[in-house]
């Protein structure tokens, strides 16, 4: 089986569970860290002949990172292409199930039981709280409708203010955002990279959580731990 990858998070579980399958992934691509395969861009703009000439017998994409046009020139080379999408927790574990039975792989991972495990029983707060979720800045994104990471924080007790706008990443002025008055505001590290510096002086004192993108929004290996670490961090804001 080879592999290519146009998808961090899917690059994680290929390498995780088929260990050698992977020919190509993106520059974004950074976990295994050690990780040495061909890389062919970004998820936006990959090298579509590059990719061809790996051979790969499965290419893997997601309808939200990956451009459509792109997807489609890879079919038309003659390559096999799964398009992950993913709205909420069990979809992701859904999707997942699909991507390593697409690698040929019969019994399901132990870091995949262990997510499942882990999600089963997330650890709640003493009680629910509201947050606005920044994912850009320059201008001012977040987290609006229908989004893998708003479910996330949904079952560890944090509602987000954004969750029925018509958008799904809406753009919204810093001014209303304070306005919305949210009990909390969580700061991702991806898309854009908040720190304790660049984000948390924008919202007036406010509580601040700093999470892991790759805990937010990534599905793989990474939701094994998820729950807990953001569970931590969220606790963390109010301190």
């Amino acid at each position: 089986m080879r592999v290519v990858s146009l998808v961090p998070s899917l690059t994680e579980t290929v390498a995780a569970t088929v260990p050698g399958a992977l020919v190509g992934a993106t520059d974004w691509c950074s976990r295994p860290r050690d990780l040495d395969v061909v890389r062919i861009g970004g998820t936006k703009n990959p090298d579509v002949g590059r990719i061809v000439r790996l051979a790969p017998d499965l290419v893997l994409a997601n309808e939200e990172e990956n451009r459509a046009p792109d997807l489609a020139a890879l079919r038309e080379a003659g390559l096999r292409v799964l398009v992950t999408e993913v709205r909420d927790v069990p979809g992701a574990f859904r999707e997942l199930e699909r991507v390593v039975a697409a690698c040929g792989v019969v019994r399901r991972p132990r870091w995949l039981e262990a997510a499942r495990a882990a999600w089963a029983r997330p650890p709640l707060p003493d009680r629910r709280r509201t947050a606005v979720v920044p994912v850009w800045r320059r201008p001012w994104m977040v987290l609006g409708r229908d989004t893998f990471a708003g479910d996330v924080l949904a079952r560890l007790g944090v509602d987000n203010v954004y969750a029925d706008h018509p958008q799904r990443y809406p753009r919204i002025p810093l001014e209303e955002l304070r306005a919305a008055a949210p009990a909390l505001v969580v700061l991702p590290d991806e898309p854009y990279r908040f720190t304790a510096e660049d984000g948390p002086e924008a919202f007036g004192g406010m509580p601040c959580a700093l999470v892991g993108g790759r805990h937010l929004t990534w599905y793989g290996p990474s939701l094994a731990e998820a729950p807990r670490i953001i569970a931590g961090a969220l606790r963390a804001a109010f301190r």
